[in-house]
């Protein structure tokens, strides 16, 4: 596995633990990560605290993200694909779409190249997460 989703995933299990949603999410750089984040919505009642969301927070500013790779243990949303768009993030990498289809096209037709691992650990984290929690994960993806 991809040491860079890995990383991702630990992420997400850090949010399923404080009872949040199991997403999670890195920004790379020349190899190394430069932040990391998941989903703080339930934690921190915010509604935009997405994993991408809090990564880019996390990573504080660091000028231009030429170059930069982000992570997420799920396809981003309209609302995280719009901060991969408006910082120039030409590379996503994501742990699998089967659960949320994400905002892959749109990320593509603004010329990001969308990675899909269809991973199994992340598969089964959401999996688990939304037969536990269905009226949450709902909520999360605006479907109430």
């Amino acid at each position: 596995m991809d040491k860079f989703l890995e990383a991702a995933i630990e992420e997400a299990k850090k949010g399923m633990r404080e009872g949040g949603i199991p997403i999670g999410s890195v920004l790379v750089r020349d190899g190394a990560i430069i932040g990391r984040g998941y989903n703080r919505r339930v934690q921190d009642n915010d509604p935009v605290m997405h994993a991408e969301i809090n990564c880019l927070h996390n990573a504080g500013r660091i000028g231009s993200y030429s170059g930069t790779v982000l992570y997420s243990t799920l396809m981003p949303c309209y609302l995280c694909a719009g901060a991969v768009v408006q910082f120039g993030i030409k590379k996503v990498v994501a742990g699998e779409s089967q659960t949320f289809l994400g905002a892959r096209e749109f990320m593509e037709s603004h010329v990001v190249q969308v990675i899909d691992y269809a991973d199994p650990e992340c598969k089964r984290l959401m999996a688990e997460f939304i037969r536990d929690n269905p009226q949450l994960w709902s909520e999360d993806i605006g479907k109430l």
